[in-house]
C-alpha cells in the first residue's frame, strides 16, 4: 500500500513539528522545567505522531476503497495497522 504523495508531504511536515517540539522537550528537562508543562508537551508530541500515523492509514484506505470489490485488500494489515496506533 503506497501512501498518497500529497498526504506524504503533510505527514512529513507534521513529523518535522513534533521533531521541533521533542527537542523543545530536551530543552525544558535541561533547564528543570516544571513536570506539568513537560508533560503537557510530551501529550503534544504524541498526539502529532498519532495524526500522522492516522493520515498514512487513511491514505492507505482510501487507495483501498477507490479499488472497489475487485482490488486486492489485504484486511488482516489494515486491521493490524489500525490496532498498532491504538
Amino acid at each position: 500500500m503506497q501512501v498518497d504523495e500529497v498526504a506524504v508531504v503533510a505527514v512529513v511536515n507534521r513529523l518535522k513539528r513534533a521533531q521541533g517540539q521533542l527537542a523543545g522537550i530536551q530543552r525544558m528537562l535541561e533547564e528543570g522545567r516544571d513536570c506539568a508543562d513537560v508533560i503537557t508537551q510530551l501529550a503534544a508530541v504524541s498526539r502529532a505522531l498519532d495524526k500522522a500515523g492516522f493520515a498514512i492509514v487513511a491514505s492507505g484506505l482510501t487507495q483501498c476503497v477507490a479499488a472497489g470489490d475487485a482490488g486486492d485488500v489485504d484486511r488482516d494489515k489494515l486491521e493490524k495497522l489500525f490496532l498498532s496506533l491504538a
